[in-house]
């Protein structure tokens, strides 16, 4: 029997998410600080790009035939991250994370055994999370796909301690995919906000996960990292040599930052194989996931093919292709 080839970075356009925000000052809001942060080149590019990848986004039939051409048997599909809406006051993110859960659940329920979902949850109210968390497991959801920080709060924040929890008791899987960068302006031309700040906000909220504790009080939470892990993957060095050599950056956490890449998931989606191999080599083949961003522009058409270029053992190969990932969505 062949193996599964799994892909767990895909997304869904909800249209009826954005509809219930869409008149709310807030949202307005919401749109100028991303418009000031991305610059307009980005904004006319991204604009265009997303209109053309409507279908994609939201047609089942499209979604399974991309797959089908890519050689890809299964995806996790989670919300675009534009609609995580943390500007949003308690009943606002209550009707969004509800809304977002149940569309991202009736889009997969179209193709079972081939797509399975990730939900939503308000980052920006900590008090409504473990809730919106059951919501999504109560649709058949997977868990739940999570930024790298909400406005003031990190993911260190001791607020957040019943969602951890949660998620752990539950087995649900947390998938961090930044949106947006609070680096601001200074990246506000040739996409930086993107190419740059992904990485690093991927880098600032690992560290902050790492370095607060998180991961020793919850050793068992299933967190899977976009984009190989951003910057701290590769760099991981320098945080361990901090943890080693300063009492402040070694008070927070038990053992060396290094060692809790082992106990997390990543994507492949790197956009280079050189990087690949050393991901692998940093967190071992048996946490890196296929990823592809499917359909957006940053992503892979071809994801399968960008694994076999970095020319991996072939029991690696297998095992970012689909082993690993059949094993953590518990697929037959």
């Amino acid at each position: 029997m062949t193996p599964l080839t799994v892909d767990v970075h895909a997304h869904v356009l909800l249209p009826e998410v954005d509809a219930l925000v869409a008149d709310l000052p807030g949202f307005a809001a919401a749109r100028e600080v991303e418009a000031r942060r991305n610059g307009p080149a980005a904004l006319a590019v991204s604009g265009t790009m997303v209109r053309e990848r409507v279908p994609r986004l939201t047609d089942v039939s499209v979604r399974l035939a991309a797959m089908d051409a890519q050689g890809v048997d299964v995806q996790l599909v989670s919300p675009s991250p534009s609609h995580y809406h943390y500007w949003a006051d308690e009943e606002t993110a209550e009707k969004v994370h509800r809304r977002a859960n149940e569309a991202t659940a009736a889009h997969c329920a179209q193709a079972p055994g081939r797509l399975f979902g990730l939900g939503l949850v308000p980052l920006q109210h900590p008090a409504l999370a473990v809730r919106a968390l059951e919501h999504a497991l109560e649709q058949g959801l997977l868990g739940v796909e999570i930024s790298s920080h909400a406005p003031g709060r990190e993911l260190s924040d001791p607020a957040y301690e019943p969602f951890w929890s949660r998620a752990e008791e539950t087995g649900a899987l947390l998938f961090l995919h930044p949106f947006g960068c609070t680096l601001d302006e200074r990246l506000d031309r040739w996409y930086l906000s993107n190419t740059v700040g992904q990485p690093t906000e991927n880098a600032v909220a690992l560290s902050h996960l790492i370095f607060s504790g998180v991961l020793d009080r919850h050793p068992e939470l299933k967190l899977i990292a976009a984009h190989g892990g951003g910057y701290l993957p590769t760099h991981i060095g320098r945080s361990d040599h901090a943890w080693t050599a300063r009492s402040d950056a070694g008070a927070g956490c038990a053992h060396l930052p290094s060692s809790y890449l082992k106990r997390l998931w990543f994507d492949s989606l790197v956009h280079d194989p050189h990087v690949l191999r050393a991901l692998i080599t940093a967190v071992g083949a048996d946490r890196v996931l296929l990823g592809s961003d499917y359909p957006f522009d940053m992503g892979t058409e071809d994801p399968v093919g960008a694994l076999r270029a970095a020319r991996l053992p072939d029991t690696d190969f297998d095992a970012v292709r689909g082993g690993n990932a059949a094993a953590l969505l518990r697929l037959t």
